[in-house]
């Protein structure tokens, strides 16, 4: 008797990339992005983290500005990593540990400041159309690709124990004002948020307006404090209640 012919739909489903590409397998792949980075995580011993966010487009070589604020995200994250935790050998558990969203500009300034500290700093990459590259000073056992914005974004927020938040555009905003209203909310413990840059951030939103036309309470204006150095940026974030983890120097 001759055997019926293999075909695709004989492939062992882990084994057949169609399929786990197809659109009815998104929920698993959702699942995996969780799992691939949670995974590595655990591995390199992370228990907490300050998320750093600001432009991809700010330079070191850009300008008077654009010098300042990635030498500001750069002295901060070595500020940081030195006094947070991130120092743990590799049997401890590490706290406070930078990550950013591992392309360029600021965030390639917070992880150089992690390796000035001789730290390990985590690189969250999302795959999109014009492909962003993880830049050079992310641990490599620490540098991660997401398709899905949301998984990234969870992945940001569920070990955050501080956020500093550098000047920059539309994907800063969209993350500053995420986990702002995930505090507002109270769906997570609020937690110490940084902006850097008065001059900028007094410019670019008017948090005062919202709060004198009632869009948010005169309480929502506490979430935050507005610095304009790095040492005035740790100060905020302990003084509101981050805690240095057992790694620190």
């Amino acid at each position: 008797m001759s055997q019926s012919p293999k075909t695709e739909s004989y492939e062992l489903a882990a084994l057949d990339p169609e399929f786990i590409l197809g659109d009815t397998m998104r929920g698993a792949r959702f699942m995996m992005e969780y799992a691939k980075a949670e995974e590595h995580m655990r591995a390199e011993r992370i228990r907490s983290t300050i998320v750093v966010f600001g432009s991809a487009r700010i330079r070191e070589d850009g300008g008077d500005w654009q010098a300042r604020v990635y030498n500001a995200a750069r002295q901060f994250a070595r500020i940081a990593s030195e006094r947070g935790g991130a120092l743990a050998d590799r049997e401890g558990w590490r706290d406070n540990v930078i990550v950013t969203g591992g392309g360029p500009g600021i965030m390639e300034a917070a992880n150089r400041g992690a390796r000035d500290a001789g730290a390990v700093s985590i690189g969250l990459n999302i795959s999109i159309p014009h492909e962003q590259d993880p830049n050079p000073y992310i641990t490599p056992e620490l540098s991660f690709k997401f398709h899905y914005f949301a998984m990234r974004k969870m992945h940001f927020a569920m070990r955050a124990r501080a956020l500093a938040i550098f000047p920059g555009g539309f994907g800063t905003l969209d993350e500053l004002f995420e986990l702002l209203t995930i505090s507002q909310t109270g769906k997570a413990p609020a937690i110490p948020v940084v902006l850097y840059d008065r001059q900028f951030w007094t410019r670019i939103i008017n948090f005062e307006a919202l709060a004198d036309t009632g869009m948010i309470s005169e309480e929502d204006l506490r979430l935050f404090d507005i610095v304009d150095s790095e040492e005035e940026a740790w100060e905020k974030l302990t003084a509101r209640g981050l805690v240095a983890g057992s790694g620190a120097s």
